[in-house]
């Protein structure tokens, strides 16, 4: 089997939600994410799914130690990274990168495409010697298909999907083990998405990358990934391959959230039963007792408020699912766009 290369063991961030303008009180804390666990393989994409406000993003900002976890541990090849600084942490950002959501706002606009795309070769000098820095970031504006010859342009001077794989050049520049991508083409046009996602599977190929690929479309997390992860209110609520989770899920978020994404056949359409969810996400200031997605489940009964569910194989089922009812349901085919 192959070694994983990232863990993440009980991870939790919470952040305090505070009173008073001089005398601050600490009147509860966001349970941004609460208990996950999960592993990433070598070479293998694991996409993370859920609503906007489940904790992806957060998830992400851990994972790259920007943020330090409240508690938990983030294990790279068994050292933990959450407690590193300084010099190791900076030796550590060669091996695991960001490419950020929005292309528009994450890069400076004051500084040309050769000086964001060489940037880490100035904090990390010894990667690559001064006289060869700018042949490096020609080499690298090629590989993601840009020409080379545009390397003292400005962002404003790019497409958004120009500007996205500057990013995934920045984010190469160092030759990391470990890419994590936070919604990278979900503030692209369609079309244009189809060419990044591509571009990431290629340069997968090539250098023999890991992905964590966070996003909230269905469609574009099953195109890339091996095995996916299914969050909802800061928990992992499924993990399984791709087929697992799309065409035998067993935890009743994600079935919801499979029914609800359109399938094109019309023939398919009317053999597709809608699941429709009921109530509001929960806050998670004060999230539910026992299953969080209790309140919003119709399979919901006196246990599911009185015992947490554990992420594990169930009787009937074939991948782990953090539900005490979970239950296999067949989904109508919703395939790639």
């Amino acid at each position: 089997m192959t070694e994983n290369i990232l863990e993440v063991r009980d991870l939790v961030k919470h952040y305090p939600v505070t009173r008073g303008v001089v005398f601050k009180k600490t009147i509860g804390h966001v349970k941004a994410v609460d208990g996950v666990s999960m592993e990433l393989r070598s070479g293998e994409t694991l996409g993370v799914v859920g609503e906007s406000g489940c904790g992806k993003s957060t998830l992400a900002r851990v994972l790259m130690n920007l943020e330090r976890p409240t508690a938990g541990s983030v294990l790279y090849k068994g050292q933990d990274i959450s407690k590193l600084s300084g010099g190791a942490l900076r030796r550590l950002r060669r091996q695991i990168q960001l490419v950020m959501q929005d292309p528009y706002t994450s890069l400076n606009p004051r500084m040309t495409v050769g000086d964001l795309i060489g940037e880490p070769f100035e904090i990390h000098p010894d990667v690559a010697p001064r006289g060869s820095r700018r042949q490096k970031v020609k080499e690298l504006l090629d590989l993601v298909g840009l020409n080379p010859e545009h390397i003292n342009r400005y962002p404003h001077q790019f497409s958004g999907g120009q500007r996205q794989r500057i990013g995934i050049a920045r984010a190469l520049a160092l030759r990391p083990e470990i890419i994590i991508c936070d919604e990278p083409v979900s503030a692209l046009d369609v079309s244009i998405q189809a060419q990044v996602m591509n571009l990431l599977e290629k340069l997968q190929d090539e250098f023999g990358l890991s992905y964590v690929f966070i996003a909230h479309d269905l469609s574009v997390v099953r195109h890339l990934s091996d095995r996916v992860a299914v969050m909802y209110l800061g928990k992992i609520v499924e993990i399984g391959t791709e087929d697992e989770i799309y065409e035998r899920p067993t935890h009743p978020y994600t079935q919801a959230l499979l029914s609800a994404v359109p399938v094109p056949d019309p023939t398919l359409r009317d053999q597709k039963a809608i699941i429709r969810l009921t109530g509001d996400v929960p806050s998670p200031v004060s999230p539910p007792s026992g299953c969080r997605f209790r309140t919003r489940c119709w399979k919901a009964q006196d246990v599911c408020a009185e015992q947490v569910p554990l992420l594990e194989i169930r009787s009937g089922s074939d991948h782990p699912s953090a539900c005490h009812f979970a239950e296999k349901r067949e989904i109508v085919a919703t395939h790639e766009a």
